[in-house]
C-alpha cells in the first residue's frame, strides 16, 4: 500500500497503548504495509482452519477412532462457536483496544491450534477446535474495524481491495493445504501439520502486530453488557445449529422447535438493545437506520447463501456427477480461485471509485457465467472436462471476487469509529448464518433430487437446478446493491 494511511487514527481515543513499543505511532510507509500484512494473515488463519480439515478428515477419522458424529464435530464446533462470538467479541475491541484484543484472541487461536495438533482422541480434538473458534471471534471483528478506523479514501478501498483477495486466495488454499500436509505426511505426523503450522504464523502475528498494528477504541464504550451477550449466544446457537445438523438428521421436530426459540431470543436480544440504545447495548440498532450498512450486511448474508449452496453441491457434483478424482476436482477449484484473485485485483486497483456499480457487474458477470456453465451441465455431458469448463468456472470467480472487498469497504464507510467493532462483528455474523442458510437449502434443491444417490446422472441433473437457484441469489445480491452509494464516499467520523 503506497500510503502512510495506517498511521491516521481519526477521532479515536488518544492513549499511550495507540502507540508501538517503541513510543511511536506507526506513520511511515512500511509501517502501514506491515500492520496491514498483519492484519490480512490474521483473516487468512481464520479462513483457512475453516477449511483446512475437510480434506483430512479421513486420516483424522482412522488416526483418533472418531466416529461419524464426532467428525463432524471437528469442522461444526469451529464454524458454530466463531459464529456464537463475533458479535461479542467485535463490541470487546471497540471497549478495551481493537489491538489487544485481536492479539489476545490469536493467542487463544496459537495455544487451541498446538491443543489440536497434540490430540489423541475425538474428545480433545473437538475441543481444542472450540476453543479455536473462540480465538478467532475476538480477532476476526478486530480485522474489519482496524482497517475502517486507520484507513479512508483510496487508502482504505485498496486495502479492501487486498482483504478480498485474502479470502479467495484462502478459499482454494485450505483443502488444498489440508490434503497437501496430510499427503506428505511430515515427520510422520499425517494430518496434525495442518494445525501445527498455525502456531509459527500466529506467534508472528502477535509479535509483528504488537510492534506496527496502531491501536484504537471507542469513545463511548465503557462496559459490556453480559446479559445481552448471554441471549445473542444462544440466539445464534439456537438458529444455526438446527440449520447444520438438519439434513443430516432427516429434519426432526426438534429442529423445528430450536429454530422457534431462536427466533424468540433474538426477539428479546432486539428489544434488549432498543431499550438501552443510550447504556452502551451490544448492538447499536442505530447502525440499521441507515440503507447503506443494512443494504449492504443483507447483501453479505445474500453472499453467504451462495457460498453455502453452490460450493457444497458444486463439489458433489464434479466427483459424482462427472466422477472426478478429489485432486481434479481442486483443480477446477483452483481454477474458480485464481479468477476471484483476479476479480479481487481489479477491485483493489480501482480503489473504489466506481461505487456500487464495480460489485453490481461483477455480480453480473458471474451470473452470465453460471448461464453458461448451466448450458454446459444441462447437456448431461459426462465428459465435460476441466479444459471445457476452464472460461465459465474463471469467469464465476472473477466476478465474486470483485464482490468481496468492495460490499465490505461500502458496507462500513459510513458506521461510526465508535461502532466500528459492533459493525464488523454483525458483518461476519451475517456471512457465517448465509453459509448455514446455504447449506440448508441443499437439502431442498440438490439432496432431494439426489436422495443421496452417488449415479452420475442423476447429480448431474440435480446440480442443473442449483444453478437456477443460484442464480437467482446473484440477482438478489445485485439487487440489494441498489442500497450501497452510485459513487465512492468518504470514511465516516
Amino acid at each position: 500500500m503506497p500510503s502512510p494511511a495506517l498511521g491516521n487514527q481519526p477521532q479515536q481515543t488518544p492513549e499511550p497503548s495507540a502507540r508501538t513499543a517503541s513510543g511511536r505511532a506507526p506513520h511511515s510507509a512500511p509501517a502501514a504495509r506491515i500492520a496491514l500484512a498483519v492484519l490480512l494473515v490474521a483473516k487468512l488463519m481464520d479462513i483457512l482452519d475453516q477449511s483446512v480439515a475437510l480434506t483430512a478428515l479421513p486420516a483424522i477419522q482412522e488416526s483418533i477412532g472418531a466416529g461419524p458424529a464426532a467428525v463432524q464435530w471437528v469442522t461444526a464446533g469451529y464454524s458454530l462457536t466463531v459464529a456464537v462470538g463475533l458479535i461479542t467479541g467485535g463490541r470487546l475491541g471497540d471497549i478495551h483496544g481493537r489491538r489487544k484484543v485481536l492479539l489476545v484472541g490469536t493467542v487463544v487461536f496459537v495455544v487451541a491450534s498446538l491443543l489440536c495438533g497434540i490430540a489423541t482422541g475425538p474428545g480433545v480434538l473437538i475441543a481444542a477446535r472450540v476453543l479455536q473458534g473462540a480465538g478467532v471471534a475476538l480477532m476476526i471483528p478486530q480485522v474489519l474495524a482496524t482497517l475502517h478506523v486507520t484507513l479512508d479514501g483510496e487508502n482504505r478501498s485498496r486495502a479492501f481491495g487486498l482483504y478480498g483477495a485474502v479470502l479467495s486466495l484462502a478459499n482454494v488454499m485450505g483443502p488444498v493445504l489440508g490434503g497437501l500436509l496430510t499427503q506428505v505426511d511430515l515427520f510422520g505426523l499425517s494430518w496434525r501439520p495442518i494445525f501445527l503450522i498455525n502456531v509459527p504464523v500466529g506467534l508472528a502475528v502477535v509479535l509483528v502486530g504488537t510492534r506496527f498494528i496502531p491501536e484504537s477504541t471507542a469513545r463511548t464504550a465503557d462496559r459490556l453488557d453480559l446479559t445481552s451477550m448471554l441471549l445473542s449466544a444462544p440466539a445464534v446457537v439456537l438458529i444455526i445449529l438446527p440449520l447444520t445438523e438438519g439434513h443430516a438428521h432427516h429434519w426432526p421436530l426438534w429442529c423445528f422447535a430450536s429454530l422457534a426459540a431462536g427466533l424468540l431470543v433474538l426477539g428479546a436480544f432486539l428489544r434488549r438493545q432498543q431499550l438501552r440504545k443510550d447504556d452502551a447495548p451490544l448492538v447499536a440498532l442505530s447502525l440499521f437506520r441507515g440503507k447503506q450498512f443494512s443494504g449492504g450486511l443483507s447483501a453479505q448474508l445474500t453472499l453467504g447463501l451462495l457460498c453455502g449452496l453452490f460450493f457444497t453441491t458444486w463439489t458433489l457434483y464434479l466427483q459424482r456427477g462427472l466422477a472426478m478424482s478429489p485432486l481434479v476436482a481442486a483443480a477446477a477449484f483452483v481454477l474458480l480461485a485464481l479468477g476471484e484473485l483476479v476479480g479481487a485485483t481489479v477491485a483493489m486497483k480501482t480503489a473504489g471509485r466506481f461505487g456500487r456499480r464495480l460489485p453490481q457487474a461483477g455480480s453480473l458477470i458471474a451470473l452470465a457465467a453460471m448461464g453458461a456453465y448451466g448450458l454446459q451441465v444441462s447437456g448431461r455431458q459426462a465428459d465435460l472436462t476441466i479444459l471445457a469448463m476452464t472460461v465459465p468456472v474463471i469467469l464465476i470467480g472473477f466476478g465474486l471476487g470483485m464482490v468481496g472487498g468492495p460490499l465490505a469497504d461500502m458496507s462500513l464507510a459510513e458506521v461510526p469509529h465508535e461502532q466500528a467493532g459492533c459493525a464488523s462483528g454483525l458483518f461476519n455474523t451475517a456471512m457465517h448464518l448465509g453459509i448455514a442458510f446455504g447449506s440448508a437449502l441443499t437439502a431442498l434443491v440438490f439432496f432431494s433430487t439426489t436422495g443421496g444417490s452417488a449415479d452420475g446422472v442423476v447429480n448431474r441433473d440435480a446440480f442443473a437446478g442449483v444453478l437456477w437457484w443460484a442464480g437467482g441469489i446473484v440477482t438478489l445480491m445485485w439487487a440489494l446493491m441498489f442500497l450501497l452509494p452510485e459513487r465512492a464516499n468518504s470514511q465516516a467520523g
